[in-house]
């Protein structure tokens, strides 16, 4: 293949302007925020998932305290006919078994307030235990959302340096002719890289040093010839740097 020496020094420019948008590329897969959303996420599904443990701890009991109240007004209801039995006169058997009943549903109606004041406060320590899950709950969307508007910054960013990238390559690319054009993707593709500056016998893309054949072929190229490197593929760029 053959191209005009100042149009393959136009690759060099352009595969410039390809490094810089892997680059950009890189960075934007490689964003540090990337990596604390991610351990956001894990923190806030945990914290989460921690709230809703506490949540139904508090549920259960809080369901219990209820049932031990309904019993506590049974029987004190209970109690309170018994007392308007007696008051009410009747045998002295009767009246016995009413006192004996009360002394029964007094001890019942102790053991159960006994009971309840004992998951009242079981009740009330699960729901401050509540109140810190939902403030760590808070707490972790906030550093979730912080992270996320930092990546938000650093991405948009990264738009603007490859749209402006994106443009200088458009510009490169429609002076170029199209199979050198086509050559230096597909070279690009395969190996990372198009075309490279033959400096000092070294091809600027693997960096190798040209042996003494592969330089001599390349010396004796003619200017428009479109030469590569055996090591790597890569378009050699000869200017008056490399020395040949």
């Amino acid at each position: 293949m053959k191209a005009d020496p100042a149009v393959q020094r136009r690759l060099l420019e352009l595969a410039e302007v390809d490094t810089e948008l892997g680059r950009i590329n890189h960075r934007r897969r490689t964003l540090p925020e990337l990596e604390e959303i991610g351990q956001a996420e894990r923190d806030l599904q945990t914290k989460r998932d921690s709230l809703v443990s506490s949540q139904t701890s508090f549920d259960d009991i809080d369901q219990e305290v209820k049932r031990l109240e309904n019993e506590v007004e049974q029987v004190r209801a209970r109690e309170g006919r018994d007392r308007k039995l007696m008051e009410a006169g009747g045998s002295s058997k009767q009246l016995e078994d009413l006192q004996h009943e009360l002394e029964t549903l007094s001890r019942r109606r102790g053991a159960l307030e006994d009971d309840l004041l004992e998951v009242m406060e079981r009740r009330e320590a699960l729901e401050t235990e509540v109140g810190y899950a939902r403030d760590a709950v808070s707490t972790a969307e906030t550093a979730l959302e912080d992270a996320q508007g930092r990546r938000d910054e650093a991405v948009k960013d990264l738009d603007i340096a490859e749209a402006k990238r994106d443009a200088e390559r458009s510009a490169f690319v429609n002076d170029l002719p199209e199979d050198l054009l086509a050559l230096y993707d597909r070279i690009r593709e395969q190996r990372g890289a198009g075309a490279g500056l033959l400096q000092g016998g070294r091809c600027g893309v693997c960096r190798i040093e040209l042996d003494r054949t592969a330089l001599t072929r390349v010396r004796e190229a003619a200017a428009d010839e479109v030469v590569r490197c055996e090591e790597c593929g890569a378009i050699l760029v000869r200017t008056k740097e490399s020395g040949l």
